[in-house]
């Protein structure tokens, strides 16, 4: 079960959206709060607000502000800040026994996940929502399951955009402010080159009675996808506990995947993310004692040595429990100033030309989590403020150089310190670079192409 109040909270709309949220019923404060971040011209002002309004908000508010910053915070690119901003714990599994390395050994999650996906109508991998770390699973497993016939894919945060697989692309309009997160928009790109039928599935009418939504999903995906095309076989992108199979963890409310089984009369395949994914340093918890019992660089599954049969916390639940690599460092804060000879010479990226520095700058630098580099199909590039014109805070983005600005970006970094660097991680290709501010105001701008090696 998620925990306390939370519950509610992460598993209703009520969040989905700034605008679901001011059609809710919330105190006066949190409406104010609503209503003013709707307002706010991007990203990095409603993160600025929240920083702001957070301490003078009533406690029961606090920490919905507090969710709000995490989301924000991931948007901007600052994943393993959002992470530490709201360090969302999972509530441990009642009576959990945990793998011994005699019996059971660690494997690729992707290459689990195919084999067990083969024979399966309906697969679900869900996500925590400020942290994009669960996205790069999902995208990574695309190509696998398209490959196994699977033929269309269910977006939560997906809303009407008929012109979608035309374009190619997601726009800020394309449906929740989820997709303005970079590696969601990779989710989309990805689903529409390998030929999927993108399927929005998100039901808000109910409020926030969790059930009644729960319900609306189930029956959105039979409407759309199976009540079409009986031979469909269907990957569903969801949050937290949509993907369970029986009551628990929403408390007495019945999931999104046990309806659909029973309008389909076919048992999804159910992968959790969130059950085992680091929140915070160090710790005696679950996740630390199997990370420190089974080391690992990518996602995994412990796999039975005798059976083969993949591992699951809560087997009535989910079928499939993924184990994340820890990702969290205080590098990620610039907590250490990082001399480095390469700042010698950088590239002035607001002409393109080589440039050389008489005197060292020691930048601080901010290092990001290695699982952006998407297991090698990403390259590093990097950025420092001097793109800001020394105005911070600022965020530079990376759009594909044939998609618009509303378009979901590459990449992104918001600076929230001056004299600071760190690196985008892009495919190889051609990119607008733009640095702007709170305002929205261009500070630089430039075209960059990032070699392929």
């Amino acid at each position: 079960m998620l925990p306390g109040r939370f519950r509610a909270v992460l598993c209703a709309s009520l969040l989905m959206s700034i605008g679901t949220a001011l059609g809710q019923s919330y105190d006066p404060a949190a409406v104010r709060m609503f209503h003013a971040l709707a307002a706010k011209p991007n990203l990095l002002a409603r993160y600025e607000y929240l920083q702001k309004l957070g301490p003078h908000l009533p406690a029961a508010d606090q920490n919905l502000a507090g969710q709000m910053s995490a989301f924000a915070l991931a948007e901007l690119g600052l994943y393993s800040r959002a992470v530490l901003t709201f360090p969302l714990k999972m509530r441990p599994v009642p009576g959990l026994v945990l793998p011994d390395p005699k019996v059971w050994q660690a494997e690729d999650a992707l290459d689990v996940i195919a084999k067990a996906a083969a024979n399966r109508r309906i697969v679900m991998i869900n996500e925590v929502h400020h942290n994009a770390q669960t996205r790069a699973l999902t995208l990574l497993a695309l190509p696998r399951l398209r490959a196994l016939g699977f033929t269309h894919l269910a977006i939560e945060a997906l809303g009407d955009d008929p012109e979608l697989v035309r374009r190619g692309f997601p726009l800020r309009t394309s449906g929740t402010e989820y997709l303005q997160e970079p590696l969601y928009g990779e989710i989309v790109r990805e689903a529409i080159r390998l030929g999927f039928v993108l399927v929005p599935y998100d039901d808000d009418r109910a409020g926030a009675d969790v059930e009644a939504r729960e319900a609306g999903q189930a029956q959105n995906l039979y409407d759309r996808v199976f009540a079409r095309d009986p031979a469909a076989r269907l990957v569903v992108a969801a949050g937290y506990a949509h993907i369970d199979k029986a009551v628990g963890r929403l408390g007495p409310d019945r999931p999104m995947a046990m309806t659909l089984a029973r309008l389909t009369d076919s048992e999804p395949l159910s992968v959790d993310q969130a059950q085992f994914l680091e929140v915070e340093w160090g710790g005696d918890d679950d996740y630390h004692r199997l990370v420190r019992r089974f080391p690992t660089e990518v996602p995994e599954v412990l796999v039975d040595k005798a059976s083969g049969r993949p591992w699951s916390a809560a087997p009535k639940l989910y079928d499939i429990s993924v184990i994340s690599p820890p990702s969290l460092t205080l590098k990620s804060l610039g907590a250490e100033e990082v001399a480095d000879p390469a700042l010698g010479r950088y590239r002035n990226l607001s002409n393109g030309v080589q440039m050389a520095q008489q005197a060292f700058v020691a930048f601080n630098d901010m290092l990001r989590p290695k699982w952006l580099e998407l297991g090698g199909q990403r390259r590093s590039y990097r950025i420092d403020t001097r793109l800001c014109r020394e105005q911070v805070p600022c965020v530079v983005d990376a759009h594909y150089v044939n998609e618009p600005e509303a378009a979901t970006p590459a990449d992104i970094y918001a600076f929230l310190k001056s004299t600071s660097s760190t690196r985008l991680y892009l495919k190889p290709g051609r990119y607008r670079l733009r640095a702007w501010n709170d305002e929205g105001r261009t500070l630089s701008e430039s075209v960059i192409d990032v070699p392929r090696s």
